[in-house]
């Protein structure tokens, strides 16, 4: 079997991907090219390897088979290209640090550890402190900030990075309708430099509005393109089975799903 070729222009390229926890898989099969410049929703039902995908993706769960490019090399040849979001309740907030040395951490791609944060890093980090509406809690305890606060604390870590490509598990997961807000702009606003965002989503009624890009998740890929081509009725039903009527019947969504 010929090995896919995939020009460095693709932010990441999946072949054959396949993950198994205790010899059970959890993703199988995966292939899936992201293109470059869009807004990637990752969608699916409870289980659906959703996260382990984007774990997966960045070397933090081992993989049965296949590969993963980031533009066209391996992810530990282009980690100064990544950027990660991860879902706030894998996170030791009781940790003693401020929230302005959470995003000074976002730096230590380009100073190497144990170098001290310089005072440009610092004002780099305020910067993107103040993108995400929160400078004024920059010498508060990240135990101290509302789940909210904390959300925005690393997006504003992940922008500090300044990179290609961007991971975000769950970030619009228990926000307050600002922070979720505050957050869609970010995202348009990282679309507009030309960045790629793939984000792990999980309220069907906002999909349409956020995301350009779909990927339709089961352990397997059910269909991934266009929002505006993927996102239909038929693909979810595919995607979702009988658990998709009880996602209408509490109101979560299509109502703006294609038919």
């Amino acid at each position: 079997m010929t090995t896919p070729t995939h020009p460095p222009t693709v932010p990441l390229a999946i072949d054959d991907l396949t993950v198994a926890y205790h010899r059970k898989p959890v993703l199988w099969d995966i292939d899936l090219d992201i293109p470059e410049g869009k807004l990637v929703g990752i969608v699916g039902p409870n289980g659906a390897g959703k996260s382990t995908l984007i774990k997966a993706c960045l070397d933090l769960v081992p993989k049965a088979s296949g590969r993963v490019l980031v533009y066209g090399e391996p992810y530990r040849k282009q980690r100064s290209e990544v950027g990660y979001v991860p879902q706030r309740e894998s996170v030791d907030w009781d940790f003693p640090v401020s929230a302005l040395d959470v995003v000074a951490m976002g730096t230590y791609g380009r100073l190497g550890w144990f170098r001290p944060v310089t005072r440009k890093q610092k004002d780099a980090a305020r910067e993107a402190l103040d993108r995400v509406g929160v400078t004024h809690l920059a010498d508060r305890q990240i135990s101290q900030l509302s789940g909210g606060q904390q959300q925005r604390v690393f997006l504003a870590r992940a922008l500090v990075q300044d990179v290609r490509l961007y991971f975000m598990d769950e970030p619009f997961a228990a926000v307050d309708a600002a922070t979720e807000r505050a957050i869609v702009m970010l995202l348009h606003e990282l679309k507009e430099q030309g960045k790629t965002c793939l984000v792990v989503h999980h309220d069907l009624a906002t999909v349409s509005q956020y995301f350009d890009w779909v990927v339709l998740l089961n352990m397997r890929v059910v269909k991934a393109g266009p929002t505006d081509e993927v996102f239909t009725k038929e693909n979810l039903q595919a995607t979702y089975g009988g658990r998709l009527a009880l996602l209408e019947e509490a109101g979560q969504a299509l109502s703006q799903v294609g038919r």
